[in-house]
């Protein structure tokens, strides 16, 4: 079996479902995809059921009724990947923001040594596309908020473009992960920097979506905000400790 997936959630990305599936399907070496879908009425799901007809074995779908959050989609995506027994799992937009190609540098990252390797936009300077100069400057200096809260030696805190070592999502809590929308990223790679595993970040350009609609809400920016607060002041009273 493939040894490696890529998770992506999704809700209403027709218009970029296809593309970003054979896309990865395309690569060397090979990926798997596992769509977690929200349930989206403008009908992802039956455009994925359609692909799963020439990739059976490699096209994976969860279907779930309604909007339950980027995160939740990530955990159950994680489950389901860990009891496949993937050995690099991934996450990464369907919108094509993250380049697909950049999934083997991901991955070359972990095959060498790293437990979790990131996308990172900031790690050398500003590497974003298409994004106005506000979210670009709210994004930065997000990362430095997350880096002043937290302790965390990482630039890129909120990127969704992420490799994972199986045995990281093995030792994680995976139920006590708590944040939905991007706190869930912040969350994540606090937990993994807390179990003492090796992080390393990989320079990519993001591009922002010219396809579909975002999902950013000002909910989903407040809980990032507030939540780093209090990863920080729950970490006072938890024990980060491999088994």
């Amino acid at each position: 079996m493939n040894s490696r997936i890529v998770i992506i959630p999704t809700y209403n990305e027709i218009e970029n479902i296809q593309a970003i599936i054979e896309k990865v399907m395309s690569l060397d070496p090979l990926f798997d995809v596992l769509i977690v879908d929200d349930g989206s009425p403008d009908g992802t799901a039956q455009a994925v059921k359609q692909l799963q007809v020439d990739f059976p074995k490699r096209i994976h779908l969860i279907e779930r009724q309604g909007k339950l959050g980027l995160g939740t989609a990530y955990i159950a995506g994680f489950s389901y990947c860990i009891e496949m027994q993937y050995d690099f799992i991934f996450e990464m937009d369907a919108d094509f923001s993250h380049n697909p190609d950049d999934l083997v540098r991901l991955y070359q990252t972990c095959e060498q040594d790293a437990d979790m390797a990131i996308g990172s936009r900031y790690i050398n300077g500003v590497n974003v596309v298409n994004w106005p100069i506000g979210r670009v400057l709210m994004s930065y200096f997000a990362g430095f908020y997350v880096r002043f809260i937290t302790g965390m030696p990482i630039q890129d805190a909120t990127a969704g473009f992420v490799c994972y070592r199986r045995k990281v999502l093995e030792t994680i809590p995976l139920h006590e992960i708590k944040f939905i929308g991007y706190a869930f990223q912040v969350e994540m790679k606090f937990t993994t920097w807390k179990y003492g595993f090796k992080i390393v970040e990989v320079p990519i350009i993001f591009t922002d979506r010219t396809k579909g609609e975002s999902k950013m809400s000002a909910n989903i920016f407040k809980e990032a905000i507030f939540g780093v607060i209090q990863l920080k002041v729950n970490s006072f009273f938890k024990r980060y400790q491999r088994s």
